[in-house]
């Protein structure tokens, strides 16, 4: 009988595209054309109610439930135009995926049947809450929950073969109205950083009312075939490969990154861009990465809330599409052991309603002082709260990138270049006269504050977070995240720092300081009070990790400590201060990321257990007792039989620590399962469950390395890697 890896493997190489066809030449003929975008709000609601709902998405007004009505009421006929036959609120629950429940318009009558969707239901939805992750907010037996829906983030229609759904993003929160998601918090942490930063803006120009944080992610992601795929039980249930040989050839030839894309991958990404296009989702780049049958792709920058949505919608997009292709999309951060794994940099920015971008430097003087304020108060955030920022991007599948020479390390630092190096270095270590010249140029020591260029210097890619010309680019962020988390925090901690900054401005201008002497003497505070977080060189070296531990930064190398972060008081004072978490929100995040951190390693340490005593040991055995009726033929016939003696030895040695570090592991995960307190067991999953995977991964290999090709069971990694 054929094995499941044969079987893969001829249909893997038989693959034959299906014709992509894009709706037109132009993209601008069809971006947008699945969104409830401005144009068509304005051909199907009234003036007076589209005013009133870009005043809501502008200015966080509410919306009343006559207006309601007819926004609902214009969404349908829409939607309906477009042919959809279904809404649903499109949510982000703490799974770490999307959520929806899709209901039909239609609605009997006493005269047959009509299409509905009332105001109330766009407005506000109750789906089951008690089987999401709530970290003890909700029991089990208390079902109830609210969507709500999100104005700010445009409605859209999803298609499928089977039919198109009017999808709804929303917020998600428990019955007594704790946030039971990811956008919740961030829309109030949005909320913060605009008023603090409006409130610093008006030191330079009162015309700016809003700021907004703008995002552009860059997604990594591996593609693999869909019946290797399904070949690898590992594959299919973690994620990534646990075991596997590292092939002969991998990225040591650096001939993938920015290479012809093979067709086959190339019409896969005309596919999923085409549909992400119609969904407003603006995809500007394509690209092979480092890593064999590793991609990107990048959209050009949104306002933050919109550009995370987004984000969300292309993951799963990416999926659906690759099932056409008869591809499997790999979002996990190390999906392949030896080989760069995958991120999500997250290029972050501030940008006021008069188009102006608060991090990108000026020509005068006066501009690139209120550069200063925005840029050098960042820093100061990240420095007060780096190990808060280090566990917002905390996960299990990250921690294996972390650190590994392919990525940012746990140590959070933050690389400018070096020419801001030297004007900051050169503000701290100047005297502040009192005194202003003519030209209202501050005296600083140098006539001006020196003209910042845009990409002054080399991007720094061993940087976890790196400025990069106009914004600072969060490059520690794993590939399968939700942005949201990492955002809720930046956008929190620059909000907190802001109104400290403002505060410490106007005690000074109160006590007689001119405004540009107080705005550039708490400027060079800070700049002093966070020099430590600054670091320009290679952020792999060993160097880097004792020069960090000498300056006192932190280097939290696992998730479960990480997240201690959370519950410490100055995150306590965060949370308070901004309004983003209660302590009961914040408790109950706590539980759930320790719970969803040792869940995952419990189920890759079953699947290990299940695929070792299944899959390979079997084969070895199978070709140890091959082996031994060659060595007993040749015995018999008086050849000496040395080679096949010691291959059968060799086995037997390799396949007795891999058995007996499996049935220990299964030791060790009845005890941990035993332990009540969470964070307790994630440790214990971490620290003593997870010891025996690399053990047993290595003899496992050494297996793969000896037993005859034709009757190992897994695909390999030359097959997973290089068949596209």
């Amino acid at each position: 009988m054929k094995s499941l890896r044969t079987i893969a493997l001829k249909e893997a190489q038989n693959r034959i595209s299906p014709e992509v066809k894009s709706p037109s030449a132009k993209i601008s003929d069809f971006y947008g054309s699945n969104v409830f975008d401005k144009k068509k709000m304005r051909d199907f609601l009234s003036k007076d109610v589209y005013e009133k709902l870009i005043s809501s998405i502008n200015q966080g007004e509410l919306i009343n439930s006559d207006d309601a009505n007819q926004i609902a009421t214009a969404m349908k006929a829409w939607a309906m135009s477009a042919g959809a036959t279904h809404y649903t609120h499109w949510f982000q629950p703490l799974t770490g995926t999307t959520a929806e429940k899709h209901d039909s318009f239609f609605e009997p009558s006493g005269d047959g049947a009509i299409e509905k969707f009332a105001g109330s239901a766009l407005v506000q939805q109750e789906p089951d809450a008690s089987s999401f992750p709530n970290g003890g907010i909700r029991n089990t037996f208390e079902a109830r929950g609210y969507t709500a829906w999100d104005p700010s983030s445009p409605a859209f229609i999803m298609e499928s073969k089977a039919g198109k759904t009017l999808c709804i993003p929303t917020v998600f929160v428990s019955y007594t109205g704790e946030a039971l998601d990811y956008k919740a918090p961030l829309l109030k942490a949005l909320a913060a950083l605009d008023k603090a930063a409006v409130d610093v803006c008006q030191y330079f120009d009162k015309s700016i009312t809003k700021v907004n944080a703008s995002l552009g992610i860059e997604q990594e992601y591996f593609l693999v075939d869909e019946s290797l795929f399904n070949a690898r039980p590992d594959l299919l249930l973690t994620g990534r490969a646990l075991f596997g040989h590292m092939s002969a050839k991998g990225q040591q030839l650096e001939d993938h990154y920015f290479g012809s894309i093979p067709e086959r991958v190339f019409s896969y990404m005309v596919d999923f861009e085409n549909e992400a296009l119609k969904l407003g989702i603006p995809l500007k780049t394509r690209h092979n990465e480092v890593a064999p049958s590793q991609f990107e792709c990048a959209p050009i920058y949104e306002e933050i809330n919109l550009a995370i949505d987004h984000n969300q919608l292309l993951m799963d997009l990416m999926e659906k599409v690759a099932r056409r292709h008869h591809f499997r999309v790999l979002l996990h951060e190390k999906p392949y052991a030896g080989i760069n794994g995958s991120g999500k940099h997250n290029n972050w920015s501030l940008i006021t309603d008069t188009g102006k971008n608060l991090l990108a430097p000026g020509k005068t003087p006066k501009n690139n002082l209120m550069f200063l304020a925005f840029f050098v108060n960042t820093i100061k955030a990240v420095s007060e709260h780096a190990d808060l920022l280090r566990a917002s991007i905390a996960s299990v599948s990250n921690d294996h990138r972390l650190g590994a020479n392919e990525a940012p390390p746990a140590i959070i630092s933050i690389f400018l270049g070096s020419q801001l190096n030297d004007v900051l270095d050169e503000i701290e270590h100047s005297r502040i006269s009192k005194k202003i010249k003519e030209d209202n140029a501050l005296w600083l020591g140098i006539p001006k504050i020196p003209q910042i260029l845009l990409d002054n210097t080399d991007r720094n890619r061993t940087s976890p977070f790196a400025f990069t010309g106009n914004k600072f680019e969060l490059r520690a962020v794993g590939s399968s995240a939700n942005s949201s988390a990492p955002m809720t925090i930046l956008n929190a901690i620059m909000a907190e720092q802001l109104v400290k900054f403002k505060t410490e401005v106007d005690k000074l201008i109160k006590k007689g300081d001119k405004k540009d002497i107080a705005l550039l003497t708490v400027i060079k505070k800070y700049i002093k009070e966070s020099k430590n977080i600054r670091f320009e060189g290679n952020g792999y070296s060993q160097e880097w990790e004792d020069e960090a531990a000498a300056r006192g930064l932190s280097n939290i190398k696992t998730t479960p400590k990480a997240l201690d972060a959370y519950l410490t008081e100055k995150s306590a004072e965060l949370f308070a201060t901004t309004g983003i978490y209660s302590p009961r929100e914040i408790h109950a995040r706590h539980e759930i990321m320790l719970e969803n951190f040792y869940k995952k390693l419990q189920i890759e340490a079953r699947v290990m257990g299940e695929v070792a005593n299944t899959a390979i040991i079997p084969a070895a055995i199978a070709y140890q007792n091959a082996l031994i009726e060659n060595v007993q033929g040749l015995k018999a016939i008086g050849v000496d039989s040395k080679v096949s003696l010691d291959i059968v030895k060799k086995l037997s040695e390799h396949l007795e620590i891999v058995k007996t570090n499996i049935d220990a592991m299964l030791e060790e995960r009845k005890l941990t399962n035993k332990i009540e307190d969470t964070r307790e067991k994630a440790i214990a999953y971490d620290e003593k469950v997870k010891s025996y995977f690399d053990t047993i991964r290595y003899h496992a290999d050494k297996l793969e390395q000896i037993v005859d090709d034709s009757v190992w069971p897994l695909p390999k990694f030359r097959e997973l890697l290089f068949m596209k």
